[in-house]
């Protein structure tokens, strides 16, 4: 039994299509997030494929593709939607908060463009995977409820076993979602989706104006976060930019493994448009596309809207910047702000840029004594460590109490492209042990997790990853 209280299937028709979803030939249930149902009010019992898979309608279920449009790669799309995502219905849960209960690969909708509305295994074991590791780590992220296998084949560059992803999240809504009702000029819509933001995401907050700096705002943290990860959305366009600062839609998405600026995962990301360094101006691009489609609802006056929205974009570079100093500061082991505090976290990374450094382990080795075996010539580091410890001194913060409290935000485990596809190579084969195991360690991203924690070796290495559509 789930008790759904479906408010977006209540909106006016012209914000989705009404469709089932499609059933599959075997459903059969791969992984299931307990703890996840429980939090939700759901009995995990009740969670059985078929009703994951779509087979089975539950009771007050109201199957819908969600409408909306987008900037790819700033090219302009001016109809999307949901293509092989059904959304069923939506809970509140105990603690009062709303969550959507989507199935990503439940078959083809109004908008699947052509497409067969499926997923494959290998990309819905990488998002359920990715999602519930940015939950640990602490980054606003949708959730993943549940995998099920479904018996039949999709194609891609060949024959591949198909899957179904329970994704869960406060909304779906986009600034595409936005950019649909904009580009056709419909107000009322826009003044309906504003109200349902601000009453889901922004509680509190007034008006067109205010939704839009409450996302500017939340767009600055949440990026900051991932670029303190060495996280790489990989398709930043506006249609997976969601407009509750969230992280939505893991396709080609990766952790970077040695540092550099201008990596790039994304096997469609071909000039380098979402590379890690540009993501933080992305995320700019993207918010003054949403601020243009709020403009009738900020002011009457073109003039006027247009200076305040302006102001309001303006404020991500100031926002942004605050974040990210404040989570490089607890990554070194600084307790207070001082001047010259990003020029030193600025320093470190150029150091690691030059010499290929692991991320991860690198600022987890500030935290264990061992960040000097990630450098090749480890004398420049050393003469930066002299400098950083001195910083340390400055505040009179005892060296063992500061790597103490950065194992608390440096994590020893994240999900790396080449465990991820080992786990993903293994469920093919019938071998569900790695994503197990890779699983749980990734629910306790800062305690030692072994050999999960070792960089890939040259044979291991992944460089490219796929959206799986």
């Amino acid at each position: 039994m789930i008790a759904f209280d479906n408010s977006y299937a209540r909106l006016p028709e012209r914000f989705y299509a009404r469709v089932p979803p499609t059933p599959v030939a075997a459903p059969a249930l791969f992984a299931l997030n307990e703890p996840l149902a429980r939090a939700m009010g759901l009995d995990p019992a009740a969670l059985d494929a078929a009703t994951l898979a779509g087979n089975r309608l539950p009771a007050g279920a109201e199957p819908i593709a969600q409408a909306y449009a987008g900037h790819q790669f700033a090219g302009w799309v001016p109809q999307l939607g949901d293509g092989r995502a059904i959304l069923l219905g939506e809970v509140v849960g105990p603690d009062g908060r709303r969550l959507d209960i989507q199935l990503k690969g439940a078959g083809p909708t109004p908008f699947s463009r052509m497409g067969d509305g499926r997923a494959w295994l290998g990309p819905v074991i990488r998002e359920y995977l990715v999602s519930e590791a940015m939950t640990a780590l602490g980054v606003p992220t949708t959730r993943a409820l549940a995998i099920v296998t479904t018996g039949e084949t999709v194609w891609r560059e060949g024959p591949l076993p198909g899957a179904i992803l329970t994704r869960v999240a406060d909304s779906h809504i986009r600034v595409g979602t936005f950019q649909f009702f904009a580009a056709r000029g419909d107000t009322e819509a826009l003044r309906i989706l504003t109200d349902v933001v601000i009453a889901r995401h922004y509680p509190g907050v007034e008006g067109a104006l205010g939704l839009l700096r409450a996302a500017v705002a939340a767009q600055a943290r949440l990026v900051a976060q991932w670029m303190g990860l060495g996280f790489i959305h990989g398709v930043m366009n506006t249609d997976n930019a969601h407009v509750g600062g969230i992280t939505i839609d893991y396709g080609p998405c990766a952790f970077m493994d040695a540092y550099h600026p201008e990596t790039v995962f994304s096997s469609i990301d071909r000039h380098g448009r979402y590379a890690y360094a540009r993501q933080p101006q992305i995320a700019v691009w993207n918010m003054a596309q949403f601020a243009s489609c709020l403009l009738p609802l900020i002011d009457a006056d073109r003039d006027r809207a247009v200076a305040a929205a302006t102001a309001a974009v303006h404020a991500f570079a100031p926002a942004y910047e605050a974040a990210w100093s404040g989570l490089f500061r607890a990554k070194l082991g600084l307790a207070t702000a001082q001047e010259g505090d990003a020029a030193l976290a600025e320093g470190l990374l150029a150091l690691m840029a030059a010499q290929g450094a692991d991320f991860t382990r690198t600022f987890r080795g500030l935290a264990t004594g061992t960040a000097a075996a990630e450098f090749a010539d480890p004398a420049p580091f050393r003469a930066w460590e002299a400098r950083w410890h001195a910083r340390l001194a400055a505040e009179q913060r005892d060296l063992a109490a500061a790597q103490a409290a950065m194992r608390a935000v440096n994590p020893a485990v994240i999900p790396r492209n080449h465990r991820v596809e080992e786990a993903i190579a293994a469920a093919l084969a019938g071998d569900r042990a790695p994503f197990d195991r890779l699983h749980a360690a990734l629910a306790r991203p800062f305690e030692p997790a072994g050999d999960l924690e070792a960089a890939p070796r040259p044979d291991q290495v992944v460089g490219v990853t796929f959206c799986g559509t």
